[in-house]
């Protein structure tokens, strides 16, 4: 039933089939050449470096044969090898994307150029949910163009899928992960591209079985032991993740006299179950933590779906092109948290905590989207417009149950061209107008907004090797939509106080700069430098008010509990900044032409003020560091390749009201080996976490019954608890057989 259902909804493009014959370009350029046979992508001993690229603003490109090799399950896997991006998540858990070491809220996530949206309260779309298999190639936009959209301070990520123009054949996949405990999990795929004279199709199906166990570890003192806090209980938690994503996609284009039409459709389906069970052991008497205390069992089954829909189009109209793009894409959350609680397991009194905890988001987006270019001898000149309705209804835990509606017109322009043979310029101005629609608890409350997006980009390439970039752009990060209701949720942020919603935030402005350098190394190499800027601006926080309400959020009445009344307002300002390296070539130069080595390095700061201390800190887990070198070697007499990657951040710190949280991660390792048989089969193993990478966390936790005497037990350093946590979850192994036809 459910595999019908994806089959319906990737494969409708294909109901077009009959009626028209369809296109060529990808999202980011038109496609000129011929089809490359799927064999030559699949079967390949050639090393595939990072793309040389020639779009007016700041773009880093890869194939997806760049990734391929060390067998990605999913875009997360892929993302830990690119410049300046960073997870804050689990180990083997790659989901909620912080490029440039902002959270995940700050970078925009595009699917063939166009919003994904997520399950996230901040907006963020887990990449893990997107399949490896069904990727043509990711860019990272460092900064955008006015045709481009303007969310992404910190950039974006555009997720361009495969399509037909780009390949000619069929292939199969099947594999298998194995945890370091013995379990398996499998994996398999189906694709096929086809072309004639003026149509090309596209058509792909994948499963896969994902499991993630992991063993967590918490040691809980009375003080910091530094101080001479004393041990006060040991946790010991088991916590496996274990599911399974299907998926389908296909594009369907035709080729005209003067232009092309595409139809595409993407479905992916995320079933997972996620079983905690937690032991916690106090001091038996004689120094042995062995008495247990208590246990606990938590379940949470979780069930999501991303559906998109969308058809584009451009043709020669006049003296100019007219291109159009109309899409849908939809998001569905449907997710349950049990929770049991007992003196130990025989205990006849484990039960349920409290009520099952529901979430259940649904997010649909509709948008279209015109623009006009025209050709002037070394001017282009392109204006358009696009407008996106949002409809977004949210019921989870907490009380949090809102509804969103909103809508937005954003009209711009773009004049880009040559000054001289070795000078480009792009230069655009976006405007957004919005109308929103929020309703709570405690009413509907409507408002609109408006503002300009200027960008302007500058590319010097005084040789056909060397190129400087500088570029501006302004940018913007959207309100969290539980911020937004217009709720009430009492003994929130402590016991004493209430937090309202408020639905007239604005999105939080950042004003961007970034200044590049590029050297193209021989014929496949490349070496890129990078410093990029950010002030932002308008920084939502929550803050104490002043006023105190009743448990309805109301003046309360003779008799009433009464809170302290929280409210998120845009109040802060903040600035983050750094410096990006990435290199990729084979080594030529010292006579390794079948040797590839990768590098990239991103040192990165940032300022903002506290809302709850007062003092200048970086954003929330924010590294100064991240880094990932690799090599690839090929042995052509035996036609077999192996490599290996390692990747690492430094620490990063959360600061909260109640807790400051130290994040730490060790190294995580990995390597493959290959062997191609003829030139449409290829076995590989590969395997992620070979040294068993532990993410520690320090926690230093205080306590009261409001906020301020919260405040003043950390300013004066009185700890309530101290808490070290440290998980692994052991080397994930891969066995995967590729074949074309």
């Amino acid at each position: 039933m459910k595999l019908g259902l994806l089959l319906g909804a990737a494969l409708a493009p294909l109901a077009f089939a009959g009626a028209v014959c369809a296109q060529d370009a990808t999202p980011a350029g038109e496609y000129g050449g011929e089809p490359v046979q799927i064999e030559d992508v699949i079967v390949n001993g050639e090393i595939v470096f990072r793309n040389r690229t020639t779009d007016d603003n700041p773009v880093l490109s890869y194939d997806l044969e760049y990734f391929q090799r060390f067998e990605p399950v999913s875009v997360g896997e892929m993302l830990k090898r690119v410049p300046g991006v960073t997870f804050t998540s689990d180990v083997l858990e790659f989901d909620g994307v912080s490029m440039r070491g902002l959270p995940p809220g700050y970078t925009s996530i595009l699917i063939n150029g166009r919003r994904a949206p997520g399950g996230e309260d901040d907006g963020a779309f887990f990449v893990d949910r997107i399949p490896a298999e069904l990727v043509e190639r990711i860019e990272i936009i460092r900064s955008p163009r006015a045709d481009q959209p303007s969310d992404g301070v910190a950039g974006a990520i555009n997720i361009v899928l495969k399509e037909g123009a780009q390949l000619e054949g069929g292939s199969v996949r099947a594999g298998a992960l194995i945890n370091e405990d013995g379990e398996v999990r499998g994996a398999g795929s189906l694709t096929w591209a086809g072309n004639t004279e003026n149509t090309s199709l596209w058509a792909a199906l994948n499963y896969q079985g994902r499991r993630n166990p992991k063993q967590k570890r918490s040691e809980r003192y009375d003080d910091d032991p530094a101080n001479g806090g004393e041990l006060d209980n040991i946790e010991l938690q088991d916590d496996t993740r274990d599911g399974v994503d299907m998926s389908a996609n296909a594009e369907f284009t035709t080729r005209f006299d003067n232009g092309r039409l595409r139809f595409n459709g993407l479905v992916i389906d995320t079933d997972r179950d996620e079983d905690e069970t937690s032991v916690t052991y106090v001091d038996d008497g004689s120094g042995s933590f062995t008495e247990i205390d208590g246990v606990e069992i938590q379940q949470e089954r979780i069930s999501q779906q991303t559906y998109a829909l969308g058809m584009d189009g451009a043709f020669d109209v006049g003296p100019g092109e007219l291109d159009f793009k109309l899409g849908w894409t939809g998001f569905r959350d449907d997710t349950t948290a049990t929770t049991f609680e007992g003196d130990n397991f025989q205990d006849p009194d484990l039960a349920l905590v409290e009520d099952e905890e529901t979430l259940e988001i649904t997010d649909d987006e509709l948008d279209f989207g015109g623009a006009y270019t025209l050709q002037t001898g070394n001017v282009e000149v392109k204006f358009g417009a696009d407008f996106l309705n949002k409809q977004r209804d949210g019921v989870g835990a907490e009380g949090v149950d809102y509804a969103i509606e909103e809508n937005r017109f954003e009209p711009y322009v773009r004049v880009s061209g040559e000054i001289g043979a070795t000078v480009r310029f792009d230069a655009g101005l976006r405007y957004e107008s919005s109308e929103r629609e929020v309703t709570g608890d405690l009413g509907t409350v409507e408002s609109d907004a408006s503002d300009f997006f200027p960008s302007a980009h500058l590319t010097w390439s005084p040789t056909q090797a060397d190129q400087f970039r500088a570029s501006y752009a302004r940018t913007q990060r959207r309100p969290n939509f539980s911020y937004l209701a217009p709720i009430f949720q009492d003994e929130e942020p402590a016991d004493e106080d209430g937090l309202r919603g408020n639905p007239l935030l604005e999105s939080e402005k950042a004003n961007g700069f970034d200044v590049g350098y590029e050297r193209r190394i021989g014929t496949r190499g490349i070496f890129g430098v990078n410093v990029f800027y950010r002030e932002i601006e308008d920084l939502i926080e929550v803050v104490d008010t002043g006023l105190e309400v009743n448990e309805d959020g109301e003046t309360p009445a003779p008799g009433d509990d009464v809170f302290n009344l929280f409210e998120p307002r845009n109040i802060g300002d903040g600035t983050t900044w750094g410096i990006e390296f990435d290199f990729s070539s084979p080594l030529d130069v010292i006579g390794l032409p079948d040797t590839g080595l990768f590098f990239n390095y991103t040192w990165m700061d940032s300022e903002v003020t506290d809302p709850w201390t007062g003092d200048k800190r970086p954003f929330r887990n924010q590294p100064q560091n991240v880094y990932n070198v690799g090599f690839i070697h090929t042995v052509n007499s035996w036609d077999m390749s192996f490599g290996a990657s390692i990747y690492g951040r430094d620490e990063g710190y959360e600061s909260g009201m109640d807790e400051l949280v130290k994040v730490e991660y060790d190294q995580d390792l990995e390597a493959f080996i290959e062997k191609r048989f003829g030139d449409r089969v290829v076995v590989r193993l590969s395997a992620m976490n070979l040294l068993d990478k532990e993410k520690r966390e320090t926690f230093w936790k205080y306590d009261g019954d409001s906020v301020e005497e919260i405040l003043d037990n950390r300013a004066n350093g009185d700890i309530d608890e101290f808490e070290l946590e440290s998980e692994r979850s052991g080397v994930l192994y891969q066995v995967t057989l590729r074949a074309a036809f």
